[in-house]
């Protein structure tokens, strides 16, 4: 049996780095926890700096393989005394198992080779809230989606609660991240994306629109939505018809029912 780095001091330097990058005060990685997740870090492409469990993993968790796979593919492992995990955990109730990544580039470029097999891009402005981010990274990847930009002033899709909410399709989905409106508005007039937007007051349904047209389909922050003037420079606003008892969606809800409309209309015939 291979013998494991361990730690047993709370004062350790290296739990003290993983607590700040938890917490969102290091830049350049990302904290991964949980099962699931490790396994789908280790089926995408992402690069895995560092990896911890807890006492328990290390002893019940061999028999299902993750442990060795880590090992096998060379990563590093250490083990934190069973007392001390919970400090650097992000959840309530710890499966023991932290990675710690490189944190993936920005992927504009990735997201223009996409568009060559994909008709669509989701723009997100000012979308605060981390669990309705992972949950849209998580419907892009099933929907087939070109990639996601997330503008300046949204949550970091990148957050342990985004990533958890997300389900791995964050290491996999290309993100461009911190986008300028109006330099997002050029980027998709260049590469002849129509400008569609989510707006309750839009005239026609998104069941109306042509969605085999290559698009780019923006959605507002959850609080505020888009602005009259950008709604302005928007080629063709949408609306989802609902009861007129409710006023709005959830916005990974409304993301969810556009983009798989559109993936009905481009299915293959």
């Amino acid at each position: 049996m291979i013998e494991l780095t361990k730690i047993t001091s709370r004062d350790n330097e290296r739990l003290k780095s993983v607590r700040r990058l938890r917490d969102g005060k290091a830049d350049g990685m990302i904290f991964i926890e949980g099962v699931r997740l490790a396994e789908e870090a280790l089926r995408s492409d992402i690069c895995i700096e560092e990896c911890y469990i807890s006492a328990r993993f290390a002893e019940t968790e061999r028999k299902n393989n993750l442990v060795d796979a880590l090992l096998h593919r060379g990563y590093s492992i250490t083990e934190v005394a069973e007392n001390l995990f919970s400090s650097i955990s992000d959840t309530q109730n710890s499966q023991g198992i932290i990675l710690i990544a490189r944190r993936p580039d920005n992927s504009k470029a990735e997201i223009e080779t996409n568009l060559l097999i994909s008709r669509l891009v989701v723009f997100l402005h000012e979308a605060g809230d981390p669990s309705n981010l992972g949950g849209i990274m998580r419907t892009t990847e099933a929907a087939g989606v070109a990639g996601v930009v997330v503008s300046k002033g949204s949550a970091d899709v990148f957050s342990p609660k985004a990533i958890r909410a997300a389900m791995g399709s964050s290491f996999r989905v290309p993100v461009w991240k911190s986008a300028d409106f109006d330099e997002v508005l050029s980027w998709a007039e260049n590469l002849k994306l129509k400008t569609t937007a989510a707006d309750v007051n839009a005239e026609i349904s998104y069941l109306e629109a042509d969605w085999q047209t290559p698009r780019l389909l923006i959605f507002g922050s959850e609080a505020h939505g888009l602005s009259k003037d950008m709604l302005d420079k928007i080629s063709e606003p949408v609306r989802i018809p609902m009861a007129s008892e409710v006023e709005s969606l959830n916005l990974a809800i409304s993301c969810g029912i556009i983009l798989f409309e559109a993936k009905r209309q481009n299915r293959p015939l």
